[in-house]
């Protein structure tokens, strides 16, 4: 390969358009990215349900509260239900379902519940490849929830 061409073939892997006069600028494809914001979410804070960038969705932390009392139902079952139907709805809205998951990290306070949480979260996907996941001990959750779970889940 002489110099010229080896001039072409750097430039145009680092980005640049080959014309017929030489190489002109760089041009940078920025990913999509759409907001995601469900309607009559339980908590009035500034910011998203979820960030779909590209083909990855990354998922705010959600908690369990039962929209029609903006209160944890008392039973722990409910809760967990609640959690991961809202989670569900925010994956349907970037066209993704729980099986789309990739990572996932569930905050808890009270690490006894494990045992409860995981068959209802089992329960959701439709293929044993589970996501990766942790599930870490947490001291008090927003409005006195169990559970705050946040995902990063990628288009298959």
């Amino acid at each position: 390969m002489n110099r010229r061409m080896g001039f072409v073939a750097v430039a145009l892997l680092a980005g640049g358009i080959l014309t017929a006069r030489g190489i002109s600028s760089q041009v940078t494809m920025q990913p999509t990215r759409k907001v995601i914001k469900l309607a009559g979410g339980p908590v009035s804070a500034p910011f998203s349900d979820a960030i779909l960038s590209g083909n990855t969705l990354y998922l705010a932390g959600r908690i369990g509260i039962d929209p029609k009392t903006g209160k944890v139902p008392e039973k722990v079952e409910d809760e967990i239900k609640l959690l991961l139907d809202g989670e569900k709805e925010v994956l349907a809205q970037a066209g993704m379902t729980m099986d789309d998951l990739v990572y996932v990290q569930i905050a808890c306070s009270d690490l006894s519940l494990f045992q409860k949480f995981n068959p209802i979260y089992a329960s959701y996907f439709t293929t044993k490849d589970y996501p990766a996941r942790e599930f870490i001990g947490a001291g008090s959750l927003l409005l006195g929830g169990h559970f705050e779970l946040m995902a990063i889940a990628v288009k298959r």
